[in-house]
């Protein structure tokens, strides 16, 4: 039976395994898409990786070929061999279809350079952009890809719908930061918060919001809203590539009075959606959540664009 394959969404995520991988002494190759003709799975510049025990992290379309990278991958670390794998349109490889009609190729590398993973992840974690260059064998010239820190959802709140909102974004591979009044929430949603966690003690007085970068939303998620000023006066003077809060359209109009007497100019106030969600007037909270994560994803097209970019 072929070992699994985890698919992993994230490039940051791939590359935290690798630099694990290193650390440990473990030998991996890694898996670079370098040319995508038409219609693709993936974005250009995606990453798995096969370890020496066969488990494959990462995956580059969405289930067709990637148990023969899989295979090539293997392969490669046996005989030491960087490998470029083409697929689709034009391929020697007859019986692996691309259904989405294009093409792909792929370069394996089972010596890559443990340094520049290092390097990348390490800028990764300090939520920098991070540079990786992929060789391409029979000569030809190195290809280099940008990849951004994952998006980060902060999520300020109470209650049911901070914690259903907390789950699903972790589901869908957001990195969770949480502020909340309450500890028990807090301790509900910790198995999910991989960012900061801050516990508010005063609804007059909002922590640093520092660490939201453009790559980061965040949204005020309470049903009593004397919390929210504070915090999204704080959030507006950040670069956060989107900022929302949850209530009625008569909350909204009240929470932007009260921003306008502390004196966050019209400019800033634009940048504030709400109320948040997709669909109006929910009342379940998983619905809620995912409502609200929707529209979040509704923003991030232009972070993710960036993710992958051919130099």
């Amino acid at each position: 039976m072929a070992e699994p394959i985890d698919y992993i969404e994230q490039p940051a995520d791939v590359i935290a395994q690798a630099a694990r991988l290193i650390k440990a002494g473990t030998r991996f190759a890694l898996i670079t898409s370098v040319e995508i003709q038409g219609g693709s799975a993936r974005e250009l510049g995606s990453l798995a990786l096969v370890e020496a025990s066969g488990r494959m992290v990462g995956y580059l379309s969405n289930g067709c070929i990637d148990r023969d990278i899989q295979f090539q991958a293997q392969e490669a670390l046996h005989t030491g061999t960087k490998r470029l794998l083409h697929y689709g349109a034009g391929s020697p490889y007859l019986d692996l279809k691309l259904p989405c009609g294009g093409s792909l190729k792929a370069v394996i590398d089972p010596a890559p350079d443990h340094a520049a993973i290092i390097d990348a992840h390490t800028a990764l974690q300090a939520r920098k952009p991070a540079d990786l260059t992929v060789t391409l064998p029979e000569g030809a010239g190195p290809r280099t890809f940008s990849y951004t820190p994952k998006f980060q959802l902060i999520l300020a709140g109470r209650g049911a719908v901070f914690r259903a909102t907390a789950k699903a974004a972790h589901a869908a591979g957001f990195e969770i930061g949480a502020l909340s009044p309450d500890p028990e929430d807090l301790e509900a949603i910790a198995p999910f918060v991989t960012a900061h966690s801050h516990s508010l003690s005063s609804p007059e007085h909002a922590p640093a919001m520092d660490y939201i970068d453009e790559h980061s939303a965040f949204l005020t998620l309470f049903h009593d809203h004397d919390w929210e000023p504070a915090l999204l006066e704080q959030a507006l003077r950040t670069d956060a590539a989107f900022i929302g809060s949850l209530g009625s359209t008569n909350a909204m109009s009240l929470r932007m009075m009260l921003l306008r007497e502390k004196g966050v100019s019209e400019t800033q106030l634009t940048r504030l959606h709400g109320p948040i969600g997709m669909i109006p007037s929910l009342r379940d909270a998983q619905l809620i959540a995912i409502s609200a994560i929707a529209e979040v994803v509704t923003h991030m097209p232009r972070i993710i664009h960036r993710n992958q970019r051919a130099a």
